[in-house]
């Protein structure tokens, strides 16, 4: 099988480069259950080796030597014998056509290549010089090269993606526990009306640090195909809310309360090296407050964003509508029946079922607080 090498040399891409949706798109096109992975398998199986070009033709034409032209539908099994023949094999953009057999690439030999075998060195200009996913496929170690404008990624076995995959998601459902905990605490704190920049950005902190964990999962399940199937299910029920609730939690404590702030934040957040969502400082920062303020001591109120969107059957516009008309999380709390119920979008009936639905939040969040001492 291919792909039997140390774990480490999956990782000659850099993760950044590893989440290129260009790269996924490729990795997505040969996983398994795709009849491009088919024919890639039975070439691996038959000791062969092969060099792929998927693309359109007429953008390298003009590095083409010989050949045959075929033009006909693509299948695993003609991919296969096609293979024999030791040119590249030219197919189209989508996959449905083989359009080329045995012929002889002839990049731009001047171009850089960090490769040392004839075919890996040519897929590699190829890649560089053109725009188009380029697979070469090892006679002799059974391995599985994939070159896309210059990146390198080479194909694991399934059983070992699959490892790989459920120890993320385990490592992933660490860093959700925890993020529940802090989210938890942070609700004790605004029911008691006592929060500190510090609940705030310790939330923020451990969801951007469950977002990354989440994308790194998903890019197991790409390479994973139809295989990953499972590993996904898992993946969707672990990160339910999280998205919401970490946008609900910036729009609470930003200094500015408006979409394009939030979008903005989020943005920020996003990029930052890991090392840098380490530092309470600059998450601080992005949200409009002085990176040297003691985080411990400095005193905040919610607006109430994330705590009323966890009210049952409270749509979002609603929660909006109620943050507007009263500013803050305390206000809203404290609003007689009458003031809750003129809210647009509440009335009496929806008014008491927020009371309710805040009433519960806050005896759960308590009650989590002594089952957990």
């Amino acid at each position: 099988m291919f792909g039997m090498l140390p774990a480490l040399e999956s990782d000659l891409v850099h993760l950044s480069e590893r989440q290129d949706p260009r790269l996924l798109r490729a990795i997505d096109a040969v996983a398994p259950g795709t009849g491009l992975r088919e024919g890639i398998d039975n070439i691996v199986h038959a000791s062969t080796g092969g060099l792929i070009v998927v693309g359109e033709t007429e953008d390298f034409a003009f590095m083409l030597s010989g050949g045959i032209k075929l033009d006909i539908v693509y299948t695993p099994a003609m991919l296969y014998q096609v293979a024999k023949m030791d040119g590249a094999i030219l197919i189209n953009a989508d996959a449905t056509r083989i359009g080329w057999a045995n012929v002889q690439m002839m990049p731009d030999p001047t171009i850089h290549s960090s490769e040392t075998g004839t075919r890996h060195r040519t897929a590699e200009r190829i890649s560089k010089q053109v725009d188009a996913l380029v697979i070469a496929i090892s006679q002799r170690r059974d391995v599985v090269s994939l070159y896309l404008d210059g990146m390198k990624y080479i194909l694991q076995d399934i059983p070992s993606v699959l490892a790989k995959s459920n120890q993320a998601l385990a490592t992933l459902n660490k860093y959700r526990s925890r993020l529940d905990e802090l989210s938890e605490r942070l609700s004790r704190s605004e029911f008691n009306g006592d929060t500190v920049l510090y609940d705030a950005l310790a939330v923020l902190q451990r969801s951007e640090l469950v977002s990354r964990m989440a994308i790194e999962v998903e890019r197991y399940i790409v390479e994973l195909g139809t295989e990953g199937r499972l590993i996904e299910m898992q993946l969707e029920e672990t990160m339910l809310g999280v998205s919401y609730d970490r946008r609900a939690l910036i729009r609470d404590y930003a200094t500015e309360d408006s979409e394009g702030s939030l979008d903005r934040i989020v943005e920020e957040i996003s990029a930052l090296p890991h090392q840098d969502v380490l530092d309470f400082g600059n998450l601080a920062e992005i949200l409009g407050y002085d990176r040297k303020l003691n985080t411990l001591d400095f005193p905040i109120r919610p607006r109430g964003y994330r705590l009323l969107g966890q009210v049952p059957r409270l749509p979002r516009l609603v929660v909006q509508e109620i943050v507007h008309q009263f500013g803050s999380l305390e206000h809203a709390l404290a609003a007689s029946d009458d003031d809750l119920s003129s809210v647009d979008g509440v009335g009496p009936a929806r008014a008491k079922e927020i009371r309710e639905g805040v009433r519960r939040l806050q005896g759960s969040v308590h009650a989590d607080q002594y089952l957990n001492t």
